[in-house]
């Protein structure tokens, strides 16, 4: 039996698009010591992904609750290599606009060192097991001097990217942060999205993400993050809905980039249609609002929502008449094919929130 998470993240096929790659990108390569890179986490010039949410860390990396995979075995060799000036895989970095640097590749590294570093890792005392007898039981703080002074002296290799055209999407990075990732999970669209355009838009995406009339209608919250794609969908379908260009993904991508900073639409915008949308589908229609079968179908979720806020923003939305108007939709049978195969494409796309707006308003 599928669960919610399953049957929201079937719904979602924009994770197998392909993004046309008609970008310009410059690189280069930086060696940083070891103690170098820890104080630029310290610092927050480099953001790195963390998993145990920590207010030190996270005031502007909150979308990196990604999870840290690497066993302890793992984490102490690679401490052990620099120990032993062994040569280490490089890390990829990608430079903002800030001149700060966001981890695309070597999450883990980076973050092994930082905890060996403060000495903690899970909640715990950070010392080495399983490795040399010489470094065994060893903290940071603990180490024999010279060896301190080598582990702080080892050397990784930074290859740095930056996205030259266009400047305002980094679409691009995107698609590398695709390709290169190796933390040991593959990447959802939205997971990759929170983590280049983290800001107060994504900050508002997981707020809106705990509404109460939202979780009765979708239920558990995912740990993929499916649903905060769903709410995304909505907000740059109901916005540029006529400007739809396939593939979704890269949609999403450009309305998530440029309304980063929420300089396009506000919060207060944002958070009182989502709301309001919410409270009307779940009174008139019910917690199965989404679910046309057992599943929430994101292309006839993102067309009833769409459809609903319209007709709010119009005035003349009639909540005696959605349950009906939803039914209607239900019946007509290029309304269904249009959310049942091909649904990022752009004519499918088109015909449904039309016929939702019209049926609704």
């Amino acid at each position: 039996m599928a669960t919610d998470e399953q049957q929201i993240l079937d719904s979602l096929d924009d994770a197998l698009e392909v993004i046309p790659f008609t970008y310009s990108i410059g690189s280069y390569g930086a060696d940083y010591p070891v103690d170098s890179l820890v104080k630029r986490i310290e610092n927050k010039d480099i953001l790195v992904p963390t998993f145990e949410h920590d207010e030190e860390l996270s005031d502007d990396v909150d979308a990196f609750q990604r999870e840290y995979v690497w066993p302890r075995s793992k984490a102490d060799r690679f401490i052990e290599s620099l120990l032993l000036g062994l040569p280490v895989p490089g890390i990829f970095l990608v430079k903002e606009d800030t001149g700060r640097l966001l981890v695309l590749d070597g999450h883990q590294r980076l973050h092994t060192l930082h905890c060996f570093y403060r000495g903690v890792i899970h909640g715990r005392e950070y010392s080495l097991t399983g490795i040399q007898e010489r470094f065994v039981g060893k903290t940071y703080k603990t180490l024999d001097v010279e060896d301190r002074r080598r582990l702080d002296d080892s050397i990784i290799h930074a290859t740095i990217v930056k996205q030259e055209e266009p400047s305002e999407d980094m679409s691009s990075i995107y698609s590398i942060f695709e390709r290169l990732n190796t933390g040991g999970i593959a990447l959802q669209p939205q997971e990759i999205r929170m983590a280049l355009y983290h800001g107060p838009f994504s900050a508002l995406l997981r707020e809106l993400n705990t509404l109460e009339e939202w979780r009765e209608m979708i239920g558990p919250v995912s740990k993929r993050l499916k649903d905060i794609e769903l709410i995304l969908r909505f907000f740059a379908l109901l916005y540029y809905h006529h400007e739809y260009k396939s593939p979704m993904k890269d949609f999403l991508n450009r309305y998530m980039a440029t309304n980063r900073a929420l300089n396009k639409q506000g919060p207060d915008e944002l958070r009182d249609i989502f709301i309001r949308t919410n409270k009307i589908i779940l009174e008139a229609v019910g917690k199965n609002a989404f679910r046309p079968e057992k599943a929430v179908n994101a292309a006839f979720l993102d067309a009833l929502m769409v459809g609903v806020a319209v007709a709010i923003r119009n005035g003349n939305i009639d909540i005696s008449r959605l349950s009906a108007a939803r039914e209607s939709l239900l019946r007509d049978e290029e309304f269904i094919d249009a959310i049942s195969t091909g649904t990022s494409q752009k004519n499918k796309v088109e015909l449904r929130i039309s016929r939702a707006i019209a049926a609704i308003g």
